[in-house]
């Protein structure tokens, strides 16, 4: 009967364990994802950047066109009867026997 206790008391200290464990590890999560928060630092501001424009063009010439000749050359063929089926067959020779020896001492 004592040994039924013992196991209960086991699984109820492998499941107090597990609860801490994850407790400790959601903490750990929270503390490393506010840390800046914590010490007061400040996020940096956004750098600036100069946004680029395009000089007006003096006469109003438009982008040559681009075409693009794809030629689909992949054509898929219903293959019907003329299933192949190779096989190949490899011989190795068989490994050569041990020469048996007896357990007893040869003396």
């Amino acid at each position: 009967m004592s040994e039924e206790q013992e196991g209960g008391l086991s699984g109820l200290k492998k499941t107090i364990i597990g609860v801490a464990t994850t407790a400790v590890t959601a903490a750990g999560v929270y503390l490393t994802t506010n840390i800046n928060q914590f010490f007061g630092v400040e996020e940096e501001a956004e750098v600036k950047t100069e946004q680029v424009t395009e000089a007006p063009s003096q006469g109003t010439t438009s982008p040559a066109p681009i075409v693009v000749n794809i030629e689909n050359t992949n054509q898929q063929k219903q293959s019907g009867g003329e299933t192949k089926v190779i096989e190949r067959v490899v011989e190795k020779p068989a490994p050569a026997k041990k020469e048996e020896t007896s357990e007893e001492d040869p003396w």
